[in-house]
């Protein structure tokens, strides 16, 4: 028997397993860790969404198997969200499909439209699951490096040009995990008119577009015209409303795209458990002044983030969306990379942070920073690594006194 599965095989080592086990010793020997590394909503999910699951529950006609491509309930919602948010018309029936969490749905699609060989372009760095959902379906890679320093319109005109067979889609990821990036309208035009001139399709992922600072909210590519006849987009609940543990979302758009990922979750699932389906209808057709507490919350958060750590001589950039800081490692820490670097952190400042490298290669230079933790804890994060870097710079202004005594 083979040691190890040829799919399994394709997979590279999780990087962030490394620093989540150094950050459990830590713990375990007492270490008071102030976690910013992974994306996971620290506050209560509202109230009124947590009391519709209840009475959900308590329904027992809801115990039974749900729809694999979800409730009709939910998916009129979610039609009524875009219609709402982006002034787009939606087809509940046909151009919506309900997913457990976005990326269940995005690692579905690829499987359903990929064969084994198939060419996919995807953003580097990028969040994990948008290359590798493709490559637990066979397909090969072509990394488009992305980001800061980067034109990303030119990065795929330059993939396309060097790759055979011809890419078959491509992944986008606006606001950017790791990178915060967002575009405009006229960026998504630009993007779907180079897929259509390729004559490929487009999956978005669209998890945060609810979390957005300074009054600019992020758009759909659906708003673009013709966008619908070759990009599919995927929206989660778990940021905007605090279910990420929750595990639903929906993809909307092309028909045939929402057809395949119907299909082939037919095959898979039954569903995301109907009172958890009743209660996301119940978070996008009900009060959103939840949401925008919940854009305060972090907009806070990033403000006590990115000035503490100007403070102290760190310059990050301060994002537009998302709930993470995209930060450079400091010019002294470079030659470490983001692994190293991220594990200094945690063992001399008590700050865990997620790696760069764990999103791509043309991540090294950075680590993302989630926002977390409450205020008070993201200014001791700072104070500890203040601390830290003073202890490394005396530190490193003594080795060469002690190296030339060692001389003498």
């Amino acid at each position: 028997m083979a040691d190890e599965f040829a799919r399994i095989r394709r997979l590279p080592p999780y990087v962030f397993a490394e620093v989540n086990q150094m950050k459990a010793r830590l713990r375990a020997a007492g270490r008071d860790i102030i976690d910013l590394g992974m994306g996971n909503p620290d506050t209560p999910t509202p109230a009124h969404i947590v009391d519709k699951l209840v009475e959900a529950v308590r329904d027992p006609k809801t115990h039974r198997y749900s729809q694999s491509r979800g409730i009709p309930g939910l998916r009129r919602a979610a039609s009524s969200y875009y219609r709402r948010r982006f002034g787009v018309e939606i087809d509940p029936e046909t151009e919506v499909v309900v997913t457990i969490g976005s990326k269940e749905g995005l690692a579905n699609l690829a499987s359903a439209i990929t064969t084994p060989g198939d060419v996919i372009l995807v953003p580097n760095p990028s969040y994990p699951i948008h290359p590798y959902g493709f490559v637990i379906a066979g397909a090969n890679i072509r990394h488009v490096p992305h980001g800061p320093g980067y034109d990303f319109l030119a990065e795929l005109e330059y993939a396309v040009r060097h790759t055979s067979p011809k890419p078959v889609a491509m992944v986008l990821n606006y606001p950017g995990n790791p990178t915060s990036e967002v575009v405009d309208v006229a960026q998504y035009e630009k993007l779907v008119a180079f897929a259509r001139r390729h004559e490929m399709y487009i999956l978005s992922d669209l998890a945060y577009a609810e979390v957005y600072f300074d009054g600019v909210p992020p758009p759909s590519i659906l708003s673009v015209p013709g966008a619908r006849d070759l990009a599919v987009e995927f929206t989660s609940l778990s940021k905007t409303y605090n279910m990420a543990g929750w595990r639903v979302g929906f993809a909307a758009g092309n028909r045939r795209l929402i057809q395949a990922l119907a299909k082939i979750k037919s095959y898979l699932d039954y569903g995301q458990f109907t009172p958890v389906q009743v209660a996301g209808a119940a978070a996008l057709n009900g009060p959103q002044d939840c949401v925008e507490e919940m854009r305060t919350l972090y907009r806070e958060r990033r403000d006590v983030l990115v000035e503490g750590l100007h403070g102290i001589g760190w310059p990050v950039p301060t994002p537009k969306a998302s709930m993470f800081c995209w930060a450079p490692i400091p010019d002294e820490f470079k030659h470490l990379g983001s692994l190293e670097f991220s594990k200094l952190l945690l063992a001399r400042a008590d700050v865990a942070v997620s790696p760069g490298i764990g999103f791509g290669e043309y991540g090294d230079g950075y680590v993302r920073i989630a926002m977390v933790e409450n205020k008070h804890r993201i200014r001791q994060a700072v104070r500890n690594i203040k601390r830290f870097f003073k202890e490394y710079r005396e530190e490193q202004a003594l080795k060469p006194a002690e190296a030339l005594e060692e001389v003498r």
